[in-house]
């Protein structure tokens, strides 16, 4: 995940749509989205209609945004994904799911992504006993990940927790213990649990001109 300095609720008026960077916010009535559904800027509101380049550009920015990523390493997960056997969009979504931070986002045991990588580069998430600080780390089917904290962190991340577990379910490639602090991995994530309105065909298009 690279570091962000942009406002992050200008990011996500940028494309329309909430991308969940600010944790809990975005779920409230404090949420730019809700208060300003329109592109930041004094021409923000003007009305604009996007070639196929723009549309396909505009997908692929809001999926570098929602996961946190440089273009560099989207390019990157791009082409493993195209080497790949499978659907080569399908793929790429399911390397970007599979992302430590980002596991530990979807558990959840953080309140955002940003602050699952934080979580991670500490030190505090082992996976199968075993610290991994790489916010990267590809999980697998199987792995057990679990943050380990002193109290007075745990009991913050366990009510990070009980707070969104209404607005953001645990998918289902995925099984969750608050208690400890884990989570497995049952299977490999697969299109239908993103639960993000990712177009990952005109990411293809984009990158195969």
């Amino acid at each position: 995940m690279a570091r962000q300095r942009k406002p992050y609720c200008k990011l996500c008026r940028r494309e329309g749509v909430k991308l969940f960077l600010k944790g809990a916010r975005c779920n409230t009535d404090k949420c730019a989205i809700t208060r300003r559904a329109y592109a930041p800027g004094q021409h923000g509101q003007r009305r604009t209609k996007l070639s196929d380049y723009g549309i396909q550009l505009r997908e692929k920015q809001k999926a570098k945004k929602i996961y946190g990523l440089l273009e560099r390493q989207f390019k990157h997960y791009f082409a493993i994904a195209e080497r790949s056997k499978g659907v080569t969009g399908e793929v790429l979504l399911q390397l970007l799911e599979r992302r430590l931070d980002n596991v530990i986002y979807r558990l959840p045991l953080a309140a955002s992504r940003q602050s699952a990588r934080q979580l991670v580069r500490h030190g505090r998430v082992y996976v199968n006993s075993r610290k991994v600080n790489i916010p990267s780390y590809l999980v697998e089917e199987g792995d057990v990940v679990e943050v380990k904290a002193d109290e007075k962190m745990k009991k913050r991340i366990q009510d990070t927790a009980e707070l969104t577990k209404d607005t953001r379910a645990v998918p289902a490639w995925l099984q969750a213990d608050y208690a400890n602090l884990k989570g497995e991995i049952k299977r490999l994530p697969v299109k239908a649990d993103i639960g993000y309105a990712i177009q990952e065909q005109l990411i293809v298009e984009l990158y195969s001109k």
